[in-house]
């Protein structure tokens, strides 16, 4: 390996691996760093990148791309892991990586290097992008290498601190992180122990429910084919969309998620996240769809969000099965146009009614008053056919018990 693009973060793991990558592998390093939303946190990077060992740094602005290309498809499809899992980690990785890989191909590097363990989902949604998009890369995983000598988050807090390299973690808040534009997830530390609630301080994006304001406040979101297109009746850029309900929604604390969830290597973990704009946006796009899809694409949508959480979940965003699932999805979503308004109060998120020119929803039809449309002595029949099977075996158990009790 003479060369080796390294996706970098600036925490823990990544802050220690252009040293590594150099002491063991005696390869130049090119620190990528995707912002997908972080905020302030690329702040400072590239000083510390260079100055830890890389050769190069680059910072690649995704946000557009991850909103429009990951975050709305997911969207669109009611994609939820566990039916709490807003995702927010699981499709950033592909993005991540993708950029990598052009990065690689750019400056003729050997290999994509990443600090996801061998014990979490990250490494393989990193290992399965390269290898969908570039399978004769090399992919270094540190965590699993048989070089690395570190086992825990404290081996690598003493690393950094015998090379001098800042991080942010301490032994007091050594949480594992991981920032978006979606989301912010945590783990680790006392997070681990899911008998115990996680202190307040965890909650860094959004206001605690205690702390939420004491009146609510009403959002309307306006969709175009499944795509959020406005607040408040503000056409605005999906940033600028995502953001302005991230502000609002972090306010009143709507969001949380505590959950022990099923990882694909096989072991349950503890996370806790705060989705505050995406938790109002599912909210909103479900509260459409309710009102312009009929019954069977409602419910058979249903089932397949969560074969498409599973995709994305597992890393498989580049494979044709999810691909497809979209061209299901898309041809779902082109009556789901409108607006819905939420309220949001101390956490929760509650409908306020909704609106399209698409809508199914017939006033005098879902009346209790007759129309000349809906016949009610129809419903006769129709039950009678509806239920002929469950009647025959209903016959059938009760001449079962006859012949018992004879």
């Amino acid at each position: 390996m003479k060369k080796v693009v390294l996706l970098y973060s600036g925490g823990l793991d990544t802050s220690i691996m252009i040293p590594w990558l150099k002491e063991n592998y005696h390869c130049q390093v090119i620190a990528m760093c995707a912002d997908v939303g972080q905020a302030e946190e690329t702040s400072g990077l590239k000083q510390k990148a260079i100055r830890t060992g890389a050769s190069k740094y680059y910072l690649e602005d995704l946000r557009e791309e991850f909103i429009t290309g990951y975050i709305y498809p997911t969207l669109r499809a009611g994609a939820v892991y566990e039916g709490s899992y807003l995702l927010g980690t699981s499709f950033a990785r592909p993005i991540i990586a993708k950029r990598a890989v052009e990065i690689a191909h750019k400056e003729n590097a050997d290999a994509v290097a990443h600090g996801a363990t061998g014990k979490g989902n990250d490494q393989v949604r990193f290992e399965l992008t390269v290898m969908a998009l570039d399978p004769s890369l090399g992919i270094i995983s540190p965590w699993k290498d048989p070089k690395w000598t570190l086992h825990s988050r404290e081996d690598c807090l003493a690393y950094a601190a015998e090379r001098n390299i800042p991080v942010s973690q301490s032994k007091k808040r050594i949480y594992s992180e991981d920032r978006n534009i979606w989301h912010i997830s945590h783990e680790g530390g006392i997070l681990e122990d899911p008998a115990k609630m996680p202190p307040d301080n965890v909650f860094t994006l959004s206001s605690t429910v205690e702390k939420a304001p004491a009146r609510p406040v009403y959002v309307t979101v306006g969709f175009e084919k499944g795509t959020p297109v406005s607040v408040n009746g503000k056409a605005l850029t999906p940033i600028k969309l995502l953001s302005e309900l991230n502000r609002i929604g972090a306010a009143h604390g709507v969001g949380h998620v505590d959950m022990v969830e099923n990882r694909l290597v096989g072991i349950k973990s503890r996370g806790v996240y705060e989705t505050p704009g995406g938790s109002i946006l599912y909210a909103a796009h479900r509260e459409l769809e309710r009102l312009v899809l009929d019954r069977e694409t409602l419910h058979y949508k249903e089932m397949m969000s969560l074969k498409y959480a599973d995709l994305v979940y597992n890393g498989q965003w580049f494979s044709k099965l999810r691909e497809s699932l979209d061209a299901f999805v898309n041809s779902t979503q082109e009556n789901v146009s409108g607006t819905a308004k939420l309220k949001l109060y101390k956490g929760g998120i509650y409908p306020a009614g909704s609106q399209s020119p698409n809508s199914l929803y017939l006033n005098d039809l879902a009346s209790f008053t007759d129309t000349d449309f809906y016949d009610q002595k129809d419903a006769r029949g129709f039950i009678r056919i509806f239920g002929l099977p469950m009647k025959v075996a209903g016959i059938v158990e009760r001449r079962k018990r006859s012949r018992v009790q004879s």
